[in-house]
C-alpha cells in the first residue's frame, strides 16, 4: 500500500507523518504528566522540530531501500518548507 513512487504521494504523507508525530509527542506527554508524576521538560518549539525530524527516516527508505526517487523527493520537499517556516516562525 505504501510503496508507491508518485510525487504527490510523497508530499501527503510528508506533511501527514509530522502532523501525527506532533499529536503523539504533545498528547503523550500530557497524557503522562497526568498519569505519572513524570514530567517531560519538552516545550512546543522542541516538539515541532522533532515531528520535522521524523521525515528522515521514511525518506530514507523511499530514497536508499525502496528506489522511488519520486516519493523521496516529495517528502524532501515537504521537509524543507517545513524546516525554513519553523525558522522563519522562531525567528519573528
Amino acid at each position: 500500500m505504501l510503496k508507491k513512487n508518485f510525487f504527490l504521494f510523497g508530499l501527503i504523507m510528508g506533511l501527514v507523518l509530522p502532523v501525527l508525530a506532533y499529536i503523539v509527542l504533545y498528547y503523550g506527554g500530557v497524557l503522562l504528566i497526568k498519569l505519572t508524576a513524570w514530567e517531560i521538560k519538552l516545550d512546543k518549539d522542541n516538539i515541532l522540530l522533532i515531528s520535522i525530524f521524523v521525515n528522515l527516516f521514511p525518506m530514507r527508505y523511499y530514497f536508499v531501500s525502496l528506489k522511488y526517487e519520486n516519493t523521496g523527493r516529495g517528502i524532501l520537499a515537504v521537509t524543507f518548507v517545513l524546516g525554513i517556516l519553523y525558522f522563519i516562525v522562531r525567528l519573528a
